[in-house]
């Protein structure tokens, strides 16, 4: 389980030092998972270690909530007071993840149906 936390530590610590070099607008955390993500396609396999660690970080996932909702009972005040601006963004973002999350899965699909027809 060590090696594995080391292996996603080491992975966000590339996406920082990227972003920090090259000043992009993107947060490390999301560089780093993307490089860990192309090394296991590269790769081919997930090695069992990191698949556990990563369910069991998976499985507590609810407990990283907990900071986000002190911070707004902190700043009540403040989200009370700019509470439309605030769900016109909540809104407006869910729906534009939902229509991508559904265009790439139609994408999918299309490719999968492609792939047999070609291999028949």
């Amino acid at each position: 389980m060590l090696g594995a936390l080391t292996t996603l530590l080491v992975f966000q610590l590339l996406g920082e030092v990227i972003v920090q070099f090259g000043g992009w607008p993107i947060p490390g955390p999301v560089i780093g998972l993307l490089l860990l993500f192309f090394t296991l396609v590269l790769r081919g396999a997930l090695a069992e270690p990191l698949r556990d660690t990563a369910n069991g970080i998976l499985q507590h996932l609810s407990l990283l909530f907990v900071p986000a909702g002190v911070g707004v009972m902190v700043h009540f005040s403040r989200v009370s007071g700019e509470w439309l601006p605030i769900l016109a963004a909540t809104i407006v973002s869910t729906a534009l993840a939902m229509a991508v999350s559904a265009l790439v899965m139609q994408w999918m699909i299309r490719g999968r149906e492609l792939g047999r027809k070609d291999e028949s």
